[in-house]
Formats: C-alpha cells, structure tokens, sequence
C-alpha cells in the first residue's frame, strides 16, 4: 500500500530541538531517511555532532549540529541564525526538547517548575519566536511535543503538566494569529513513552530521579513516535493523539472529567514508589 503525502521531505530543512536522545533523536534519524536535511539542537554537542555526522553517511543528506540550551534565549536565536546561515530556509521546527518531573507540589522546591518551565515552555517560546519569520515565508511547519499531560493534569507532574498545557495554548494562539499566511501548526501528544525522559525527570530537590517509576517495556518506542510526527508533519494534521490510552483520556476530559480524575488517581496509586496512596 503507498501513502500519498501532502508534503515532500526531500531536501527540506528541519530542526530538532533535544535531538541527543529520545524522541529528538528518533525523529532525526526518521527524517534524514525520508531525505531532509536537519539541523540537531542539543545541550551535548559532542553526541549530536557525531550523530549528525552518522545520519549524513547513512542517508546522503546533510546535517549541522548546533549546541543549545534552549532554556537560554541568546542559544536559540544562534540556533536560527546558524540554520539560516548554512541552509539559507528553515521548513520545519520541531520543539522537543524537554524535562519532566517527578513531585508532589506539596513537597517540592519550586525550583522544579521554574527549571521545568524554563525548558520546556520558554524554549518553545525562544525557538517558535525566531523561526517564526523563516517559517511564514517557507509556509512551513511549527510543531511542539506536547503530551496527554497538556490535556489532563497529573499527579506530582503538576510543573510538566503546566508546562505541555502552556504550550499547547501557546500554539493554538500561534496557529489562529497566522490562519491566512499558510503556516502548519501541529502539536505532537504522545502518551507515555519509552525513553530516557523519566529517568532525568527531577524529584522534589530539582535534582535527577536517576530511575524510571513506570514500566517502560508497555510503552510506545520513541521510534514509533517519531513515525507519527512525521507523517502528521507531511499530513498537516493539527493534532496527534497517539496511543487508545491518550484517546480516551481526551474523550473522557470532555464528557466525564469527574470520572477521569478518579481514573487517573488510581492509575498513579499503582506506579513503583507511588506519590499517592
């Protein structure tokens, strides 16, 4: 069976924000092999200048590593800059990169939402802000992973939660101010996935956990995540819900919310080392 995409990769331009690992990294390898160009944002420069290089023998399509803190503006204005400077366009934005948490509210230094915060909301911010204009005369793609966690509040996630229904609100505002000018804006919710993201997430000190508290062997792959935000991207789909659990979330949050919350309690009551009881 062939797919018939809206939207041909080949030698697009697309950056990748928390492109070491994870989904970040999944979705670079899935777009160098649907022959994009890319353009891999990370904190260590050392691994994404030699995954660059890796995807760029594999695939025959060029790749630029930039180091980036996307929790500091002046990082993510020289992200554009340098795309701009080597690619002369920018097709595609993928805000990724993120942190989560692990907390109960009541227990924790704020520190954590404010790290959280800076992450993965400001750096949507920071990103979106200065690509934006590339992107309006590419009439590109702006997308952000968000999460079922921007959809449904959960326990001791309180700074993730706000930080994914932040951007998904920052995107829906994007989307509406740029209705006319041809602009794709999608925001990627995957439901829980396999991925290092849990084990880096801070706990109440705002240091990392150091270890999942779920079972990672019962979730989507960041692969197949990936493979999903692509094919949104070349379909311009607005959204992606991505797993029957994240479905059901969003058609329980509309119709019965009082059940949902119930639901989701119990669901967390029965993580490793739960925060609730």
């Amino acid at each position: 069976m062939i797919t018939h995409y809206k939207m041909n990769l080949q030698n697009k331009l697309i950056i990748i924000t928390g492109a070491s690992s994870g989904i970040g990294l999944a979705c670079a390898e899935e777009c160098a092999k649907r022959g994009a160009n890319i353009v891999l944002a990370a904190r260590q420069y050392v691994k994404i200048c030699e995954i660059a290089d890796s995807l760029q023998t594999k695939y025959g399509i060029k790749a630029l590593a930039v180091q980036t803190d996307v929790s500091v503006e002046n990082d993510c204005i020289q992200l554009i800059k340098q795309s701009i400077y080597t690619f002369g366009k920018i097709d595609v934005l993928i805000n990724n990169a993120g942190i989560s948490m692990r907390a109960l509210f009541n227990n924790l230094d704020l520190e954590v939402i404010r790290k959280v915060m800076d992450i993965n909301f400001w750096g949507t911010v920071y990103c979106t802000k200065y690509a934006l204009p590339h992107l309006l005369e590419s009439k590109g793609s702006l997308v952000a992973v968000s999460s079922i966690a921007g959809i449904k509040g959960l326990p001791g996630r309180t700074g993730y939660s706000a930080s994914k229904f932040a951007i998904n609100g920052f995107l829906e505002s994007i989307r509406i101010e740029n209705l006319n000018k041809g602009l794709h804006v999608m925001l990627a919710c995957p439901g829980f996935t396999a991925s290092n993201i849990r084990n880096v997430a801070l706990n109440s000190q705002a240091q990392s956990q150091g270890e999942t508290s779920m079972e990672e062997n019962k979730m989507m792959t960041a692969t197949q995540v990936a493979i999903k935000i692509m094919d949104g991207i070349q379909n311009h789909k607005r959204q992606l819900i991505m797993t029957n659990q994240g479905k059901l979330t969003v058609f329980f949050q509309k119709f019965f919310p009082s059940l949902l919350d119930k639901l989701v309690y119990n669901h967390f009551k029965k993580e490793k080392d739960p925060l609730i009881n």
